[in-house]
């Protein structure tokens, strides 16, 4: 192909062109006829990954994609020194540009990233975390045990454990009526998204403070479970002692299934950092915390999504349906389809959004 600004000269046959105009232009024909060929090979191969068809490219193209790509950018470097023409240049940039993404680009979308993430990375994620799972399943059940016996030993450690905002007239000596009362329905679902956006915000700060503490070898992190489960062995003493533990337990898992679910989580990531500083194994600490630290991101952006959840059945399915068993039905499902999509749900690995 003979640039334009020659062939507009060729074209005009009365009239030569200048010497210095002439040599630039020949300087350019050889120039790209010398590496045309291997600019061609290269898009080809661009455009056949563009278009998803990886199987069809050979294995030796493959192989030479980078090699291919460092000489695109180095004849790039040469037409921009050289004032080559306008024609090659912007033909080398867009070719350049192209094969970056390909080479050093993100390997996939953020549509097919979620939808591995979803689809199976998410769960093999928390399954690879579940020896923290254990260790904090069993701090939170510990939690709730000490947060009973500390308030059926003194009462005066209720006031300690439960906030006031959250105790209202749940105290200690409240009437089974009074109790009642504060685990009824509203008559409407007006400004409970309101309420929703404000538990989501709640959830996700104990969630994220659960995570971020566990560069503390883990420590942190227990302790933050404890004290907010020993809080709920609070409120389960109070309700039970007037015959409503049923009640509350209803009242509570409609959302809770999924929040505390969400809390054991994020103290099992922050568990899982602290563990590989700990205890790195033949890793340097530096590497261990980094490999562990990947993993746990991971499962705590799957956290996000059940905070959001969790707030939403907090706001309107727990405060618009009121019958214990309903409730109960609710928590039940909720709890099964964690359990089933964690622990039962397990599609092959095909290396997208998951660890």
């Amino acid at each position: 192909m003979r640039p334009p600004i020659l062939a507009a000269w060729l074209g005009r046959a009365e009239v030569a062109p200048p010497p210095d105009i002439a040599s630039a232009a020949l300087r350019s024909d050889r120039f790209r006829l010398a590496r045309e060929g291997e600019w061609r090979r290269l898009e080809e191969i661009v455009t056949r990954m563009e278009r998803g068809q990886l199987r069809r490219i050979a294995d030796a193209d493959l192989i030479a994609l980078p090699a291919l790509y460092r000489t695109a950018a180095s004849s790039l470097a040469v037409a921009r020194e050289t004032s080559l023409d306008a024609a090659t240049l912007a033909y080398l940039e867009a070719l350049v540009q192209r094969a970056w993404f390909q080479v050093y680009g993100p390997r996939q979308g953020l549509v097919r990233w979620l939808r591995g993430f979803l689809f199976g990375g998410w769960s093999r994620t928390v399954r690879a975390v579940g020896l923290d799972m254990a260790i904090a399943l069993g701090v939170m059940l510990a939690g709730v045990l000490v947060g009973w016996l500390l308030v059926a030993g003194d009462e005066a450690w209720y006031f300690r454990l439960v906030p006031s905002g959250l105790a209202d007239t749940r105290v200690p000596g409240a009437s089974r009526e009074a109790l009642l009362a504060t685990l009824g329905t509203e008559k409407s679902a007006g400004g409970l998204s309101a309420f929703a956006a404000q538990l989501f915000s709640n959830n996700s700060a104990v969630c994220i403070l659960a995570f971020a503490l566990g560069f503390a070898f883990g420590i942190p992190s227990l302790m933050l479970l404890v004290h907010n489960m020993a809080m709920l062995g609070a409120l389960v003493w109070l309700f039970a002692g007037e015959g409503l533990g049923l009640e509350l337990v209803a009242w509570l898992s409609v959302h809770g299934t999924t929040e505390l679910f969400g809390i054991l989580l994020s103290g099992a990531a922050g568990l899982h950092i602290g563990r590989a500083m700990a205890f790195p194994g033949e890793l340097g600490v530096l590497e261990a915390a980094s490999a562990a630290g990947r993993r746990s991101a991971l499962v705590m952006v799957g956290v996000v999504l059940m905070m959001i959840i969790a707030a939403l059945l907090e706001a309107f399915a727990r405060q618009l349906v009121g019958g214990t068993t309903e409730r109960l039905a609710i928590g039940g499902t909720m709890l099964a389809f964690w359990l089933s999509y964690f622990f039962l749900y397990r599609p092959p690995a095909r290396g997208e959004g998951g660890a």
